[in-house]
């Protein structure tokens, strides 16, 4: 039997060759059908790979969103027939993270409600003073009944009202008519101190609109009529405790009842001499001296 010639073996070779070129599928349709596989597939479909094909030598480029998925395309495109190579040269890209969420601005504080003054407080009006009458004022009173020293006792009391106003810092703080009430200090009838007769009366109250006030005032002696308002001044100072004594003019009421001696100190410590008891009539005018200051209420209080 005859070896086969090696030309015809050689002519059989050429021609399964050229057979088997004539049947495989064009780059481009390699390209393609790799390109659709992968579209489809759900593990690379989210790929982003470009395929190029040159006899039979695919190449992949581009990217994918992990490594399983980049390993995918590579064995879809292996399996493409037609591919005698693969060359995989996807890069793996991971899926950008998720921008945070802008934090929403935080609210602006709320802005403190404006802290408002405190009203101003309330001017107080200053408290009126007390009004204070000092001691050494005289106050014209006049007898409200008849005493005598032929018949008074220490002990017994006599009223009589304020014949003229009293005025303190030109302003009438005691109205004339308030009502006075007394004492009899003492009373001697004629005869008893060497024929002469003594009375000695206090002024011990006085009432002012309504409120009684505790005065200590003696008296001074007798006072005329028609003097006018009585300031508050301080008389001459002498004896306190002055007193009628003897030699007071019988005679009708409101008659002149002798003459003040009181050895030059005013009426604070007078006296009077004489033989006759003393008689002083209803509504006979006396002066007092206050020997104690007088301390009223505020303005409103007396009457202001």
């Amino acid at each position: 039997m005859q070896k086969p010639n090696l030309a015809v073996l050689l002519l059989v070779f050429l021609f399964a060759f050229s057979l088997a070129c004539s049947h495989r599928p064009s780059d481009e349709a390699i390209a393609k059908d790799i390109q659709q596989k992968i579209a489809a597939d759900p593990d690379t479909k989210d790929a982003n790979v470009t395929i190029t094909s040159k006899d039979g030598d695919v190449t992949l480029s581009g990217n994918a969103g992990s490594p399983a998925a980049r390993e995918k395309a590579g064995q879809i495109a292996k399996a493409e027939p037609g591919v005698s190579m693969v060359d995989n040269e996807i890069a793996v890209q991971q899926a950008a993270m998720p921008a945070p969420a802008e934090t929403a601005p935080s609210a602006a504080p709320a802005q403190a409600a404006p802290v408002q003054a405190p009203p101003p407080a309330p001017v107080e009006k200053p408290k009126p003073q007390p009004i204070v009458i000092p001691a050494g004022t005289v106050m014209d009173v006049r007898l409200g009944q008849a005493l005598s020293s032929k018949t008074a006792q220490p002990g017994d009391t006599f009223t009589g009202t304020l014949a003229e106003p009293i005025v303190v810092n030109g302003k009438t703080v005691v109205p004339s008519g308030a009502s006075v009430a007394g004492k009899v200090v003492d009373a001697k009838s004629k005869g008893k101190v060497k024929g002469d007769a003594k009375l000695q009366l206090a002024a011990t109250s006085i009432t002012i609109r309504g409120k009684q006030y505790q005065i200590q005032a003696t008296m001074a002696g007798l006072s005329e009529k028609g003097k006018g308002k009585r300031t508050a001044v301080t008389t001459g100072g002498g004896a306190a405790g002055g007193a009628l004594i003897g030699g007071l003019a019988g005679g009708g009421k409101g008659a002149g009842i002798g003459a003040l001696l009181g050895a030059g100190v005013g009426f604070a410590g007078g006296a009077f001499t004489g033989n006759k008891q003393i008689e002083l009539p209803a509504e006979s005018q006396l002066s007092f001296t206050l020997s104690a200051p007088l301390r009223l209420g505020p303005p409103a209080d007396a009457g202001e």
